[in-house]
């Protein structure tokens, strides 16, 4: 074989070895972000419900001192997560902004009093829960009156039912999706060296001794390609810090690094498994199948 002839099949080799890198890393990439959302499912679900508000609008008498005080003793009945004093001046803007500055004009005192937003724990999120919560708060004699809507609450926790189960169902179908074209991709990349894999039959080699290294390979290959199926997802995930810090405060960084390990566990034990069925069938073919099967 000349030199010009090595060198072009250097070039395939390496480039054919490139492009399923890259193919497996993509396919990784969406591994990483089904399995993102899998293992922090429940964080998004507790994020949305932690960051309802229920509002608690204290008698008029009420100074913002006094709401301190009791914004403090409320922190401590189970179930209230966070507690924010809504003073009589953010009140009025806030009304303002949506009745305009108007509607002041017919009082002769503003009606709005010091209030107190509460936030609850994930788990008590729910109408019997938040009535029990409620009860609690009211037994001080500062308090007016507990705002929030049980509709509301009760279709929060039906709709984050329903988007648990299409997120579900979505990432079986990436999973899916994904197992297949890495199983292509090192399919088609394996049954390319048929022909190799024939010739070492030929020469006495066993099918284990013909396997490992192709098997190998696959494993190397697998992991380079999860390598750089973590660094975009990385990057991905830097863009979102900075532009949606909030949400990004939901990945903790043990499960970022569960993560990371589905997505190189993932891309080791496919084209493994993979590469060994492709490699174990192409030893069964005779010579007029090498020819024939594609």
């Amino acid at each position: 074989m000349s030199a010009k002839a090595s060198s072009g099949m250097k070039r395939r080799l390496v480039s054919s070895w490139i492009s399923t890198v890259i193919s497996i890393s993509l396919v990784l990439l969406l591994v990483g972000v089904a399995s993102l959302l899998l293992v922090n499912a429940r964080k998004v679900s507790d994020y949305v419900k932690e960051n309802m508000q229920i509002s608690v609008m204290l008698v008029q008498e009420a100074s913002d001192q006094d709401a301190e005080k009791l914004a403090a003793s409320l922190g401590e009945i189970p179930g209230i997560k966070g507690t924010r004093v809504v003073s009589r001046e953010e009140g009025i803007d806030e009304m303002a902004s949506m009745l305009g500055r108007d509607f002041l004009d017919v009082f002769q005192e503003a009606p709005i009093p010091v209030s107190i937003d509460l936030n609850l724990e994930a788990a008590y999120v729910g109408a019997d829960s938040i009535a029990v919560v409620s009860s609690a708060v009211q037994k001080s004699p500062l308090v007016e009156e507990v705002v929030y809507q049980t509709s509301l609450v009760e279709a929060l926790n039906a709709n984050i039912e329903k988007i648990s189960v299409v997120i579900a169902v979505l990432i079986a179908l990436l999973l899916f999706v994904s197992v297949v074209l890495i199983a292509n991709t090192v399919r088609l990349n394996v049954f390319a060296k048929r022909f190799v894999i024939h010739t070492m039959q030929q020469v006495g080699a066993t099918r284990s001794f013909i396997r490992s290294p192709f098997v190998l390979q696959s494993a190397f290959q697998g992991t380079f390609a999860a390598l750089i199926a973590i660094f975009m997802l990385l990057g991905g995930l830097f863009v979102l810090r900075s532009e949606f810090s909030q949400l990004f405060a939901m990945f903790p960084r043990n499960l970022l690094l569960l993560t990371m390990g589905i997505m190189v566990c993932a891309g080791i034990l496919i084209c493994t498994v993979s590469t060994w069925i492709v490699v174990t069938k192409v030893l069964g073919y005779d010579k007029d199948r090498l020819y024939s099967e594609y």
